[in-house]
C-alpha cells in the first residue's frame, strides 16, 4: 500500500550531484531491522546515492550483515543500556548532540531512521534543520514495551516526521493519520545467504530470535515439553542471544528437556540456520513482520506460527502454505508441532507451497518500494527549490 506521490525513479546524477541520505539505526548486530538497513544501503549506493549509516555502537563494532565498501560508517559510542533514570536522560542529550553534530557535518537530503527510539532522537536531532526525516516502525506498536515519556515524545515528533513507514497496514492503521504525513506499507524481503546448501534429515525443529519475552521461547519450551515424548528423534535448536538466556536455560532445566533442546546462540553467518533445519516454529507474542518466518518458507522448510499481531497472517495460508495457530497458547502450538513432526506429507506440501508465496516478497520487488520513498523525497525537494 502507498499512499503518497511521485511514483517514478530519480535520475541520481541529476546536476553532477548525488544526493545523500543517513540511515539511523541503533546498532549493526544480528536482526531483521539491521538486515533490512544493509540491504537498502548497499541497493541505494548502487544507484548512486551517497549513504552513510549512523549507529549509537562503540566505534570498531563489526556489522554482523555485508555493508558495501563505499558505505561510511559512523558509530557514536553511546550505545543503549540500563541505568538511572537521571544517568538515561543525560545519555539521551549526549546522543542528541553527537546525531546533530554529525548530521550536520554531511548535510544529507534526508534521512531515515529505524526503531522507535531511535526515530525520536532522529526527529530531535533535525529539530530545526529542514533536513526531512522519515522514520520506520519495526514491530507492533501497540504491543511493544516503550515508557511513558518516549511515548510523549512520539506522539509530539511524529507529526514532524516527512513519512512514516511500517511493515504492515495493521501496524501503520495503528497511527492516527496526524502522525503519518505521508506513508509506506513495506514489507520485509527474501534474502537467503549466498550459497547457501539444505542439509536436510536431521529431524530439526528451528526457532530463530532475540532471546527476550516477545519472542515466546518459554511457551515454545513448554509446548515441545508436551510432545517430544512422541518424537523421540526430532530436537529443538533456538538459535539467538539475548537478555533471557538465563530464565530460558532455567525453564529448559525445569521441564527436564537439556537433552532435547540446544541453544547455541547466533550463527557464524547470517541465516546459516535455514540449512540444517526440517521443521521451522515462530512463537512470537507479537511481531513487526517475522523475517525468520519468511526466511523460512523462502528455503522450502515447513512452518508453524502463532498467528500474532502482526506479519505471520500476512505470510501464510492456513494448511496452504504453513500453519498458523492461536497466539500464546501452548497447547495449540504443541499440536500443530505434532501434526508436522507426525506427518511427512503434510511436511512436503506445505514446503512445496511455501517456497511460491514467498516469490511476491523478493529483493527486487522489496527494494523498488524503498525506492519510492527515497525518490518522493528528492522529488519533493528539487521541486522546492525550482520553485
Amino acid at each position: 500500500m502507498n499512499q503518497n506521490f511521485d511514483h517514478f525513479r530519480v535520475d541520481v546524477s541529476q546536476n553532477g550531484i548525488a544526493p545523500k541520505v543517513v540511515i539511523v539505526v541503533p546498532g549493526l548486530g544480528a536482526g531483521g531491522s539491521e538486515h533490512v538497513v544493509s540491504l537498502v544501503a548497499n541497493h541505494w549506493l548502487s544507484r548512486g546515492f551517497g549513504v552513510t549509516i549512523l549507529t549509537l555502537e562503540p566505534p570498531g563494532t563489526k556489522p554482523y550483515y555485508e555493508l558495501a565498501p563505499g558505505i561510511s560508517v559512523v558509530r557514536i559510542g553511546i550505545p543503549p543500556r540500563r541505568t538511572s533514570n537521571v544517568e538515561a536522560a543525560w545519555l539521551v542529550l549526549q546522543r542528541i548532540h553527537r546525531m546533530r553534530r554529525t548530521i550536520g557535518a554531511i548535510k544529507p537530503d534526508f534521512i531515515l531512521s529505524f526503531l522507535t527510539r531511535t526515530n525520536v532522537l532522529a526527529l530531535l536531532s533535525t529539530l530545526g534543520t529542514g533536513i526531512p526525516v522519515i522514520v520506520s516502525e519495526r514491530n507492533n506498536p501497540e504491543a511493544q514495551p516503550f515508557g511513558s515519556g518516549w511515548k510523549r515524545l512520539q506522539e509530539m515528533l511524529y507529526p514532524r516526521a516527512w513519512g512514516l513507514v511500517a511493515m504492515t497496514t495493521g501496524a501503520m492503521e495503528f497511527f492516527p493519520q496526524g502522525m503519518r504525513r505521508r506513508s509506506w506499507v513495506i514489507p520485509n524481503a527474501v534474502d537467503l545467504p549466498m550459497g547457501w546448501e539444505k542439509r536436510r534429515g536431521e529431524k530439526v525443529v528451528a526457532a530463530v530470535g532475540r532471546l527476550t519475552h516477545q519472542k515466546g521461547f518459554d511457551i515454545l519450551l513448554e509446548a515441545f515439553a508436551k510432545i517430544e515424548a512422541f518424537f523421540p528423534d526430532w530436537r529443538l535448536v533456538i538459535w539467538g542471544e539475548g537478555d533471557d538466556r538465563g530464565k530460558l536455560e532455567e525453564r529448559r532445566r525445569a521441564l527436564g528437556l537439556e537433552g532435547r533442546v540446544e541453544m547455541p546462540g547466533v550463527t557464524a553467518k547470517p541465516g546459516q540456520w535455514v540449512e540444517c533445519a526440517d521443521v521451522f516454529v515462530l512463537s512470537s507474542r507479537y511481531e513487526g513482520w517475522g523475517i525468520v518466518l519468511l526466511e523460512a518458507m523462502a528455503a522450502g522448510l515447513p512452518v508453524v506460527s502463532f498467528d500474532c499481531k502482526w506479519g505471520p497472517a500476512s505470510m501464510i495460508s492456513h494448511d496452504e502454505d504453513g500453519l498458523l495457530v492461536p497466539p500464546e497458547d501452548p497447547v495449540a502450538l504443541a499440536e500443530g508441532l505434532a501434526r508436522l513432526l507426525s506427518d511427512e506429507g503434510l511436511r512436503a506440501r506445505l514446503s512445496l507451497r511455501a517456497t511460491e508465496t514467498t516469490k511476491r516478497y523478493s529483493k527486487d520487488r522489496v527494494l523498488a518500494q524503498w525506492d519510492e520513498v527515497a525518490d518522493s523525497v528528492l522529488v519533493r525537494q528539487r521541486n522546492e527549490k525550482a520553485e
